[in-house]
């Protein structure tokens, strides 16, 4: 019941049933949620993005930015303008964590992790795990190569369901 209010609130049409968004989030009414994916709380998450299938985005995760001119001598950047918004994707099974932030228009290929209080300012490869201001590589997430090709089976086939990790709210 209380997802049914919550998308009704934030006129959420693209969501799948089985998203969950926790409280205090600010989600731009236009997101893609796909199968198990979830908002922790405080979470902000701007205009056209997109979350994959088990997506998780930790708490006070922000999806922002990238969204000023900035290069018009001359022009104070509040009257610049603005460009169009790209969209923002966050593949199946990434995990972001806690506090950071991921500049809009930024893609995070599935199975990533990028560590609590990053700042992504560019694409994240597939099963790599980021981390720091701004993010970069600390290591790959399976070690071998039959690890990520089992992962990716599992992804590419039938949704599995489950229960969700204990929810803080």
């Amino acid at each position: 019941m209380l997802m049914i209010y919550r998308r009704r609130r934030f006129g959420l049409q693209a969501v799948h049933p089985t998203f969950y968004m926790a409280r205090s989030c600010r989600v731009a009414k236009d997101l893609i949620a796909h199968e198990y994916s979830f908002i922790n709380i405080g979470c902000n998450v701007g205009p056209k993005v997109q979350l994959g299938r088990y997506a998780m985005l930790g708490p006070y995760v922000n999806i922002v930015g990238n969204d000023h001119v900035t290069t018009q001598p001359g022009v104070p950047i509040i009257f610049a303008g603005r460009p169009e918004m790209k969209p923002t994707i966050i593949e199946a099974d990434v995990w972001v964590g806690c506090g950071t932030i991921i500049l809009a228009g930024i893609r995070i290929g599935r199975g990533a992790i990028i560590a609590a209080g990053a700042v992504v300012t560019k694409d994240v490869p597939p099963y790599e795990i980021h981390a720091g201001v701004p993010a970069h590589k600390i290591r790959e997430r399976f070690t071998d190569e039959a690890a990520r090709v089992k992962h990716d089976a599992m992804l590419d086939g039938a949704t599995i369901s489950g229960q969700y990790c204990q929810v803080l709210e």
